[in-house]
């Protein structure tokens, strides 16, 4: 699911999105993109006009693809607990949040954190961002 190619990552969406509506099989990473686009249903009007949506510039805050795109990179490290106490984290916040606003806080704190290793040329910190996530329980 990785690339670089900005048309070729949105086709993904705009595929899976077609072959939920179509009611056709999906692989398991598929099913996982499908996961991300069914809890954000103000992105179904656009998955549905691939035509215009596929070449069209978003800041990057409102960016629909990011997001999603974010939702799926946290659900990897929620599965895998890495960095190590991720998960411990959205259990916290899943206490006090639903489980899509905690994941909305912490997907934040990873644009963020990604952001900041883009402007310093560094790569992101796990400690610090496990920290930053703390912070938010």
């Amino acid at each position: 699911m990785y690339t670089d190619n900005r048309n070729a990552y949105r086709q993904i969406f705009f595929d899976v999105w077609q072959k939920h509506l179509k009611k056709l099989p999906l692989l398991t990473v598929e099913a996982q993109v499908l996961d991300v686009i069914l809890a954000h249903p103000e992105y179904h009007a656009m998955l549905d006009n691939q035509q215009t949506f596929m070449t069209q510039e978003f800041s990057l805050q409102e960016n629909p693809f990011i997001h999603m795109s974010l939702h799926i990179a946290l659900r990897e490290q929620l599965q895998l607990d890495r960095p190590a106490g991720i998960k411990e984290v959205a259990q916290n916040l899943i206490k006090k949040y639903s489980a899509h606003d905690a994941e909305h806080m912490m997907t934040t704190v990873m644009a963020n954190m990604m952001y900041q290793s883009q402007q310093t040329g560094n790569a992101p910190d796990d400690n610090d961002y496990l920290r930053q996530l703390r912070a938010i329980v």
